[in-house]
C-alpha cells in the first residue's frame, strides 16, 4: 500500500496552473466534508455501480484501476470478480476518503487491494491494468480529458474502462432545471463545468458508448474500450 510519504507527494506532482490547482483543493475540501457521511448513502447508485462493473466483464487474475475510489464502496464487488488472485490498485484524492478506504481494506483482510492518494491527471504506474473504473469522480476532476489520457495509457490493449457519472439534463423538459442541476452538482461535489466526459472518452478511446441512463439522463453509463493490439 501507499506510504504517507507517497501521499505526500502528491501535491509536488500536481499541475502549477492556478486555476487546476485551486479545483483540485477545493475537491479535496469538499470530499474529506463528505468522508464522514458517505456510509449514509453508501447504497445511492449501487445498483447502477454493479451493473457497470458487470459490464467490464472481469475475470479471474485480472488487474483492475479504480480511479476516485472514494472510501471504497466498489472494493468488495471488484474482488468478488478478481479472487484473491487478482489485484485492484484505487486513487483517490482527498486524504480522509483514502483513510476510509484503507480502513475497509485493513477490515476485511484484503492483501491484494491498495489505496493510494493522487492527482488522476498524473499518477503513474509500473504495470497496465486489464480493466478500470471511474464511478461518480471524472466530472469532478480539474482537466478531465488529461485524466481519460492517463486511464487509457495505463490500461493494456483492447481493456475496457466503466464510468459512471452525472450530467446536467441532455434533452427534454427537465433541461428547464439545468442550472438549479449544475449549482447542485457544483456545490455537493465540486463538478467540473468545464469538463466534457463524454466528449473526452469518445476522443481517447477507440470505441465508446453510453450503455444506460438514469434520473431522466442526468445520470448514465458509459463504457469505453481501448484498441486492442495489432
Amino acid at each position: 500500500m501507499a506510504t504517507e510519504q507517497q501521499d505526500k507527494a502528491v501535491t509536488e506532482t500536481s499541475r502549477s496552473d492556478g486555476g487546476y490547482e485551486a479545483h483540485l483543493e477545493r475537491s479535496r475540501t469538499v470530499w474529506d466534508r463528505w468522508s464522514n457521511y458517505y456510509g449514509q448513502s453508501e447504497k445511492d447508485f449501487e445498483p447502477i455501480r454493479e451493473a457497470a462493473i458487470d459490464r467490464l466483464a472481469l475475470e479471474p487474475g485480472d488487474r483492475v484501476l479504480e480511479m476516485g475510489c472514494g472510501p471504497g464502496v466498489n472494493f468488495e464487488r471488484i474482488r468478488e470478480e478478481i479472487g484473491e488472485e487478482g489485484e485492484l490498485v484505487a486513487v483517490d484524492y482527498s486524504p480522509e476518503m483514502v483513510a476510509n478506504a484503507r480502513e475497509r481494506i485493513e477490515a476485511r483482510g484484503w492483501e491484494n487491494v491498495s489505496v493510494q492518494r493522487a492527482d488522476a491527471t498524473t499518477v503513474a504506474f509500473d504495470d497496465p491494468f486489464d480493466a478500470a473504473l471511474a464511478s461518480l469522480s471524472l466530472s469532478v476532476m480539474p482537466d478531465v480529458r488529461r485524466a481519460v489520457e492517463n486511464v487509457s495509457r495505463s490500461l493494456v490493449p483492447g481493456a475496457r474502462l466503466a464510468i459512471v457519472d452525472v450530467r446536467p439534463a441532455p434533452s427534454g423538459p427537465l433541461r428547464v432545471l439545468n442550472p438549479l442541476i449544475w449549482r447542485f452538482f457544483r456545490w455537493y461535489a465540486n463538478w467540473n463545468p468545464d469538463g466534457d466526459v463524454v466528449g473526452s472518452l469518445e476522443a481517447v478511446f477507440d470505441t465508446c458508448e453510453i450503455a444506460d441512463t438514469h434520473f431522466a439522463g442526468t445520470a448514465f453509463t458509459a463504457l469505453c474500450t481501448k484498441r486492442a493490439a495489432d
